[in-house]
């Protein structure tokens, strides 16, 4: 009985902790469900928060963008209706231009034909003054004739028989010393053969031309340039005396000039006001005068290291200045810096195979065509007047006469002096090396130039166009504008009998009036 109630109180035990058992888990179950729902809840709701907040994000990005696609498309409609602006304006611009020019035209018509009356009036009373002249004339010869008892063809023939056989005799006489002074100089004569034969050099060299390219970064910079009905341009020319040529080549300006100083003070002047941005009439006067000084300055420098690559000590500092120009100046084509140096060197070599004195070949090589580059026009040849600038500066006497005998002009004394004339003549007589056509078209714009300044009044003058124009500027306080009118006259007049040149050359003389007053 007794295992009986245990076993049953063991079943019952069993039963009653498999109850508690069931019940304690469907306790925990829905408490998990319960835990579970409210995290699932609560997951939900921060996901919707986070979803809101993604479409408030997203909707901002798309107004931020629409917003500046708006702003750019709006930039993009002011920038088209800017330069439309511009285009019209440049249009009404050139409109008004051409109207000035008509207008000028018109009145330059009426005051030309009003001279050209007045002149033929003034050359009707020249013929006859002429044609009285004339009788006059052949009433004196007549009068000659009869006092000397011999005709006027007569009394020529006598004279020229007379200056023949005077001709004859000294030819005769010239000749003989020559051949005389040949046999006594046998042995120099022999070197000068010797040295005649090195002819066998060759060298690049670069021929100088007229025109310079300035390059812009824009075409927009080439209005500034010219400038309100061109005023900025025209004082540009008329402070640098070079032609500014302005057309559709794109991001490019021509400047036109056949001397080299010129165009490159104009190339200076122009990098200057473009970079700085402030182009006016006034303002493009200082920055030439500023850029002619920098160039002195340069040729200064020039000179001082061509003297010290070639080994040159003492030289004058005006002939390192001289030497410095030779930089900016041509000789048929050929930059006459670089010849000298050549000269130079080759005299160098030559001296040094025949024992000679090296550095003084140098130095008369150098220096042998410095007379090519003088300040001012001279009725020298080149040669003399390179000798008594050495002579002024104190070289010796055997480079004064290797630079003054180099073409002959005076009498060779020292055996650098033909050094120096065969070696010259191997710089600039090979093909190539020079161009006679430039050297002659320049020195037509030198001497256009000079007849100009040659007249009363004027303070600069300047051939532009390749020479079929001379552009005069005169002082308005010695020259009024009807003298001007006057002035340009008498200029072409004065080209017409002086020159040959082909075409028209068109002579414009400017007359500008200034008042200039300063507020302190």
């Amino acid at each position: 009985m007794e295992i009986t109630f245990i076993i049953l109180a063991a079943i019952l035990g069993l039963g009653g902790g498999f109850g508690i058992a069931k019940f304690l888990e469907k306790s925990n179950v829905s408490n998990l469900i319960k835990n579970a729902k409210k995290e699932a809840a609560s997951i939900l709701k921060d996901a919707n928060l986070e979803a809101e907040n993604i479409k408030k994000d997203k909707l901002l990005q798309a107004k931020e963008k629409f917003l500046e696609l708006k702003s750019e498309h709006e930039k993009e409609i002011l920038s088209k209706d800017k330069k439309i602006a511009e285009v019209e304006k440049r249009i009404r611009d050139k409109e008004s231009q051409v109207s000035n020019e008509l207008a000028k035209a018109k009145k330059v018509n009426d005051d030309y034909e009003a001279k050209t009356k007045e002149y033929q009036a003034k050359l009707d009373m020249l013929e006859k003054k002429h044609q009285e002249v004339d009788k006059l004339h052949k009433s004196q010869v007549e009068q000659l004739e009869v006092i000397s008892g011999l005709s006027a063809d007569e009394a020529k023939e006598q004279l020229v028989e007379s200056l023949k056989a005077e001709a004859k005799t000294k030819a005769m006489a010239h000749i003989q010393d020559t051949i005389e002074e040949a046999k006594l100089t046998a042995q120099q004569e022999a070197k000068k053969v010797i040295i005649n034969t090195i002819q066998r050099v060759g060298t690049e060299e670069a021929v100088e031309n007229c025109v310079s390219v300035f390059n812009i970064e824009s075409d927009d910079v080439k209005g500034r340039i010219i400038g309100r009905e061109g005023r900025n341009i025209r004082a540009l020319e008329a402070a640098t005396g070079v032609e500014i040529i302005v057309d559709d080549t794109p991001e490019a300006i021509i400047l036109s000039c056949f001397d080299p100083v010129r165009r490159e003070i104009a190339r200076l002047s122009l990098h200057k006001l473009v970079t700085d941005g402030r182009i006016h009439p006034a303002r493009i006067e200082e920055v030439v005068a500023k850029t002619a000084k920098q160039i002195e300055d340069e040729i200064i420098e020039v000179g001082k290291r061509t003297v010290i690559d070639l080994g040159i000590h003492g030289l004058h500092p005006e002939l390192i200045k001289i030497v410095g120009r030779m930089k900016y100046r041509s000789s048929y084509g050929q930059n006459l810096l670089q010849h000298s140096r050549e000269v130079a060197k080759l005299c160098g070599i030559m001296a040094a195979e025949l024992g000679l004195n090296v550095k003084l070949a140098k130095r008369a090589g150098l220096l042998h065509d410095i007379g090519k580059v003088p300040d001012t026009e001279s009725d020298l040849p080149h040669a003399l007047l390179g000798m008594q600038w050495a002579e002024k500066y104190g070289e010796k006497e055997e480079v004064c006469n290797a630079i003054g005998a180099h073409h002959d002009e005076i009498e060779m004394k020292y055996l650098i002096s033909p050094i120096i004339q065969v070696c010259d003549a191997i710089s600039g007589a090979r093909p190539g090396a020079r161009r006679q056509v430039l050297d002659s078209y320049i020195q037509r714009l030198k001497d256009l130039e000079n007849i100009a300044f040659g007249f009363h009044g004027v303070k600069n003058a300047y051939a532009i166009q390749a020479g079929r124009e001379l552009r005069v500027i005169v002082e308005s306080e010695k020259v009024s504008d009807e003298m001007a009118a006057s002035l340009s006259f008498d200029i072409s007049q004065k080209i017409q009998t002086e020159m040959t040149y082909p075409g028209q050359v068109k002579i414009t003389v400017i007359r500008e009036t200034r008042s200039v007053n300063i507020a302190k």
